[in-house]
């Protein structure tokens, strides 16, 4: 009877002791289950569903459900919306409409305007068109504009021509410029290839710099040049260089060479040194 006793006592001990992980286990499952309930998802089991957490999931369908309707989705359920919401929807919707048709999209549905919106997209899309003419894009359609707005993009488009051919940043007809205007276009060409020339960028002519310029090139260039030999890059042009940076860059090269050999860190070349250079360099650093 004793050791019956004793191995009841054991049995409910440890279930005590697994209870709080089985209470934790099962407490998760159910929050997870009302998350997917919440979500709409297959996974849901709805009979695990407290009374209150049933509420919360048919609120969450429904919020879901107007938020589908505002977004024109195919799962929208309009009767399933209270009429505060089915009104709501309905003023979203002709704006959207009217935005549409005012942005001059194909999604536009005119026959849902009233007379003064229908009349106020008609003159945006006018405003669009002669924007789009005047700055030279494809959907400009000229049919539609009035002989003062065609003048109107005459005279943007002359203009647009000058500041594209006096920048360099687009098609240039030099044929539509002004003598003024030629003259600073070709002022500014002119800077322009300068620029380009002391920079060494490409689209330099030479040809074209005067002789103070060419002569400002020239050093820009050979700075440049003395700047890749010092780097010991390969582009370096030996024989630009003057006696004087010659024997610079060299004394600087022997010293670097000393250097490495010296220290036992770099390219070391011993044949370049001294025969005192040579004594003073350790036997493990070279």
């Amino acid at each position: 009877m004793k050791v019956r006793f004793r191995k009841y006592l054991r049995t409910q001990v440890a279930f005590l002791s697994l209870w709080p992980m089985l209470a934790f286990a099962q407490s998760s499952d159910l929050s997870q289950n009302l998350a997917e309930c919440k979500a709409g998802r297959d996974a849901c089991d709805r009979s695990k569903l407290s009374q209150s957490e049933a509420s919360d999931v048919a609120l969450a369908a429904h919020m879901r459900n107007v938020v589908n309707c505002r977004n024109a989705y195919d799962s929208c359920d309009r009767s399933k919306l209270t009429e505060p919401e089915t009104i709501a929807l309905a003023v979203a919707q002709h704006q959207r409409n009217v935005s549409e048709c005012n942005d001059g999209m194909l999604s536009c549905d005119r026959s849902k305007l009233t007379p003064l919106e229908t009349r106020d997209m008609t003159a945006a899309q006018q405003q669009h068109n002669l924007a789009a003419c005047k700055d030279g894009w494809g959907a400009c359609d000229r049919s539609k504009l009035t002989p003062a707005e065609n003048e109107e993009v005459n005279i943007a488009r002359r203009q647009l021509n000058a500041s594209d051919c006096a920048d360099g940043s687009g098609p240039c007809d030099h044929d539509q410029l002004t003598p003024s205007q030629t003259k600073e276009t070709t002022t500014a060409d002119l800077k322009r290839n300068f620029k380009n020339c002391a920079n060494g960028w490409d689209q330099c002519d030479h040809s074209k710099l005067t002789p103070q310029q060419a002569k400002q090139t020239a050093y820009s260039e050979h700075q440049r040049n003395l700047s890749v030999c010092r780097n010991s890059e390969d582009s370096c042009d030996y024989a630009d260089l003057t006696a004087a940076e010659a024997k610079k860059l060299a004394d600087a090269e022997h010293k670097r060479n000393y250097t490495a050999c010296f220290e036992g860190y770099g390219y070391c070349d011993t044949s370049r040194l001294t025969a005192e250079e040579a004594r003073t360099i350790h036997p493990e650093a070279r």
